[in-house]
């Protein structure tokens, strides 16, 4: 097995990393033909990540004109302890109220007191539902074996 094998992480364990960490990098493609790179609360829900952010972000006005994003959840703070997930995706803007408010109130159970959400707040925000066309995952924890 070759050493970039060794390393890649599995279904469950990509899934796990996933659920365990707190931020997204969400790489969107500018107009101007440049990455556009932002810091993003998720969620997953059955396997996708889904975020949420307001209508008029930049980030939406891109994934308007190209859908095609990468997503990129990282951790560890030394070399031996880096772990990594890659997810070149197609992002799917959804603006129904209902699930706005249901993925508003799922961050606001993870990253918050789990309070609902604000309708106010909620009719101002899209969801973003990621569907991932393709993973790349690294976790240098399985190079010590």
């Amino acid at each position: 097995m070759n050493r970039r094998a060794a390393i890649a992480m599995s279904p469950v364990e990509v899934l796990d990393f996933l659920q365990s960490e707190r931020v997204v990098t969400v790489a969107t493609i500018g107009r101007d033909g440049w990455p556009h790179l932002m810091p993003l609360w998720f969620v997953v829900r059955d396997g996708e990540c889904w975020g949420w952010t307001y209508g008029k972000s930049q980030k939406v006005r891109n994934l308007q004109r190209d859908p095609r994003c990468t997503l990129q959840v990282e951790a560890g703070d030394s070399y031996g302890e880096l772990r990594g997930v890659m997810i070149k995706a197609e992002a799917e803007i959804v603006r129904d109220p209902d699930v706005v408010t249901s993925v508003g109130n799922d961050l606001s159970a993870r990253y918050g007191d789990g309070s609902p959400v604000d309708e106010r707040v909620a009719a101002k925000r899209v969801a973003l539902r990621f569907r991932a066309r393709s993973v790349a995952s690294f976790d240098h924890r399985k190079l010590a074996g």
